[in-house]
């Protein structure tokens, strides 16, 4: 049977976008009849999606791509690095064909080039409706749009993905329904840049969206929400429960002054005041965001401008990245680039002070009874982990647990916090 059946193996790289699409194009072979393999000696062709963000990814990229070829020899490479091909095929000249992201059907054509298509398989109609999912279970990404019409001078995803396009409605709420269906409980919403969801189509409808979703029985989470003023719409749907009291809303900086040179909102008192506001009617409101630190022009004063910035609006969570050039991007050319040091050198100070802050928010809540979402159980230890509404997976903190009591991964229950620490809470079920 498996010499009817050529394998493809498949290596997914990046931001839960890019995942998003790997799990379509699989989804895409599995129903044209091939096996889908985790293992090089198994597989007949191997396809690498990848991510060209930032200089890192790209080496890790091209890296994965060198490895697929030795373990295997036969590569199909996909993803936003695949709209350099020049550099892909500099360093890895046998691939046997490069796509950019969201090209599925070149990913395909390319998959029935160099593999023989096979019988008609009888199992297909069993394939979910939503497809298949590269996360656990209980929760799934779910992408509402695509590309960027921003022009920050730091990003070169409108390059990579192109200009924002919308999924209609009715696609997305389709789709959310039927991953409620096969026992998805929280749905995690992505696009590059959520609040202009639907802006492309005529006006912004993230919060008529966001509404609908959260009459699914599934908790909602919005992520990449960019700080347009539409997004004081959404923290009532947060307060009223229809969807997670959690924001991710890439601030990237404080000062005024760099969020200009950024091409970013820049005015750091009416941010501030905003953030009050939103808490007023959502008091529990959780903030993730993302920061750059040693951006060309960066003085100590603008960086310590950041510092209290995180203090004074009570970043729950924050990931931080040392300023990186990326090729092709408008900030290579501003003057007064910082020393790799002092860029490594304040990235250590903004975590610390980032970890004081969670730390002192997450004590806060030691004494209360939250809800958690089971992720994993350890049932040989009686102990399992999960996470409260205010953490998304994989970037945030997550909650220990002892006394599980036959819990399982997507149950939701109850937790009496008794502990906790800069990045984690711990207690047991209530």
């Amino acid at each position: 049977m498996r010499a009817e059946q050529p394998a493809v193996g498949f290596i997914s790289l990046g931001c839960p976008k890019a995942l998003v699409d790997s799990e379509r194009i699989l989804t895409q072979i599995n129903a044209d009849g091939y096996a889908i393999t985790d293992r090089y000696d198994d597989a007949d062709l191997v396809i690498v999606n990848t991510c060209g963000f930032i200089n890192e990814a790209v080496a890790e990229s091209l890296n994965t791509i060198s490895e697929a070829l030795r373990q295997n020899g036969k590569v199909i490479v996909t993803g936003c690095l695949g709209v350099k091909p020049e550099i892909i095929r500099a360093r890895c000249p046998d691939v046997l064909a490069i796509t950019g992201p969201q090209a599925y059907e070149s990913v395909m054509s390319a998959v029935h080039e160099h593999l023989p298509k096979p019988a008609h398989n009888p199992y297909l109609d069993l394939i979910p409706p939503a497809g298949l999912k590269l996360t656990p279970r209980h929760y799934a990404y779910l992408k509402i749009a695509e590309g960027c019409d921003h022009h920050c001078t730091f990003c070169i995803i409108p390059d990579l993905r192109g200009r924002l396009v919308s999924r209609p409605a009715d696609a997305v709420l389709k789709e959310a329904q039927n991953l409620v269906k096969l026992g998805v409980k929280e749905l995690l919403v992505v696009s590059q840049d959520t609040s202009a969801y639907g802006a492309d189509l005529g006006a912004r409808g993230i919060h008529a969206l966001a509404r609908e979703l959260g009459k699914l029985d599934a908790w909602v989470r919005l992520h990449y929400v960019y700080p347009y003023p539409d997004v004081d719409d959404l923290i009532p749907l947060m307060a009223d429960g229809a969807i997670l009291p959690y924001l991710d809303i890439p601030l990237q900086h404080a000062s005024p002054r760099i969020l200009k040179a950024m091409r970013r909102p820049g005015n750091r008192e009416r941010t501030l005041e905003r953030i009050r506001r939103w808490r007023e009617i959502c008091p529990d409101l959780a903030l993730r965001s993302t920061f750059i630190v040693g951006f060309p022009g960066e003085t100590e004063a603008d960086f310590e401008e950041l510092l209290a910035f995180i203090e004074e609006a009570d970043i729950n969570r924050a990931g931080c990245f040392a300023y990186s050039p990326v090729e092709g991007a408008a900030a290579n050319a501003l003057p007064d680039q910082i020393p790799e040091d002092i860029k490594q050198e304040r990235l250590q100070r903004f975590m610390a002070a980032q970890e004081a802050v969670s730390a002192r928010l997450l004590a806060d809540k030691v004494g209360s009874v939250l809800p958690v979402m089971i992720d994993a159980v350890d049932a040989d230890n009686l102990a399992a982990t999960g996470r409260t509404p205010y953490d998304a997976p994989e970037i945030d903190g997550v909650v220990h647990i002892s006394d599980i009591d036959g819990i399982k991964p997507g149950d939701i229950v109850h937790v009496e916090i008794e502990d906790s620490d800069a990045h984690d809470l711990y207690g047991r079920v209530y």
